[in-house]
């Protein structure tokens, strides 16, 4: 069966689509922000940062993201926006992808409402409205429109969309540092219209290139993805180690 993911942009696109992938989350056993037993839900607060991506594969330049995070009283907006490009592969001829994306979230990180876009052989857009933990998506796919419903068990639902990075460092500000241990985040793709959950964990400090960093290992049922805070809890560096992506702040 066409998944939505197919159809909204070309499969081989998806195979280097450095982010999580629907596949990898659809397998997830549960939909549930839970942690482990006894650890208490805190309520991050945001924090404004801007700044500029650049975006590796296996060592050679692969595309950048400019970001921006900001607040005004409770309202808080994530922004950024991707250049990538991707060699061809097979019959498939190198392409070069932009993709947009605007989230706006409550004070704790809760998401409102998001929009996104996609330019690749052809526009692809969306919508994805939240509210008492269910996501209304619509996906315009320049000639034909899909829309889909998905409930969660929390309203506290990360956003984590293909080749938007910026979305990771929302990601580190739902997870509970002071409870520490693995903590489980409902998550949605919402280009590929694919809800799931991951699991965070923290590696404590690591040393990288000389500098002490914050590390968190985020997991899905078949993808590990490796994240560098500073001590502000700034991303940083981000480490797709199984597809030799790496996206470092510039």
């Amino acid at each position: 069966m066409e998944t939505l993911a197919r159809r909204a942009i070309p499969p081989f696109l998806l195979a280097a689509a450095l982010a999580l992938t629907g596949a990898s989350l659809a397998a997830a056993p549960h939909l549930s922000s839970r942690q482990d037993k006894g650890a208490k839900p805190a309520r991050p607060a945001l924090a404004s940062d801007k700044g500029k991506f650049r975006i590796l594969l296996d060592g050679q330049p692969a595309g950048s993201e400019e970001f921006e995070i900001s607040g005004s009283g409770a309202s808080w907006t994530a922004r950024g926006s991707s250049a990538v490009h991707v060699p061809g592969s097979g019959n498939t001829k190198p392409m070069d992808v932009k993709t947009s994306g605007t989230l706006q979230l409550s004070g704790d990180a809760t998401p409102l409402h998001y929009e996104w876009s996609v330019q690749a052989q052809k526009k692809t857009t969306g919508t994805v409205s939240f509210q008492n933990g269910t996501a209304k998506t619509a996906t315009d796919f320049g000639g034909s429109a899909f829309a889909q419903d998905f409930t969660f068990p929390t309203p506290r639902v990360a956003i984590l969309d293909n080749n938007l990075y910026y979305q990771y460092a929302v990601l580190a500000r739902l997870y509970d540092w002071k409870a520490a241990g693995q903590q489980t985040i409902s998550v949605l793709i919402p280009q590929d219209g694919a809800p799931g959950e991951v699991t965070v964990e923290s590696l404590g400090q690591q040393d990288l290139d000389g500098k002490k960093y914050d590390a968190l290992r985020v997991r899905s049922t078949d993808l590990e993805i490796l994240l560098y805070l500073d001590s502000q809890h700034r991303l940083m560096r981000l480490e797709v180690p199984s597809s030799k992506v790496i996206v470092e702040r510039q």
